[in-house]
């Protein structure tokens, strides 16, 4: 028996479940327009600069993803936070900094680094980072370290 068909049987006997498979299925196609136009990636063009990774929540589904935000005219990466706290706000969209570090952007050669760690949110997960970075920048050499500061 083909292990959809296993799943499929209880269905006769349950027709109510039938009403949830659209919910779950078109999980995506549901949530907010804010949360699936939100870039997964948004650093600055080149420099080296403090980024944060950032736990994106849609309110309506509690679907989430992973975004990367860096830029050189913060001081702070709260400050990277709290801009994109105020971008989404209103939206549906919740976001929770999970970490942040910082990024060496060499775009004449191509290349990223990434490392370090915040003082204020602890370090991120730079392979995250790197899988979400490599989406965006699929033709650079990027790497990272858990080195630096």
């Amino acid at each position: 028996m083909l292990p959809l068909a296993r799943f499929l049987t209880p269905l006769k006997f349950y027709p109510s479940a039938v009403l949830l498979l659209p919910v779950v299925a078109g999980l995506s196609s549901m949530a907010s327009e804010a949360f699936v136009n939100l870039p997964e990636v948004d650093i600055d063009p080149d420099g080296r600069f403090k980024y944060i990774l950032i736990r994106a929540t849609d309110a309506k589904t509690n679907e989430q993803k992973m975004i990367v935000r860096g830029y050189k005219w913060a001081n702070f990466h709260a400050d990277i936070f709290e801009d994109v706290e105020k971008k989404v706000h209103g939206t549906g969209v919740k976001v929770w900094c999970v970490g942040g570090g910082r990024i060496l952007h060499t775009s004449q050669q191509k290349k990223l680094q990434v490392f370090g760690y915040s003082q204020g949110y602890g370090k991120a997960d730079h392979s995250i980072s790197v899988d979400l970075l490599k989406k965006v920048y699929p033709d650079y050499e990027i790497t990272w370290s858990d080195d630096g500061y």
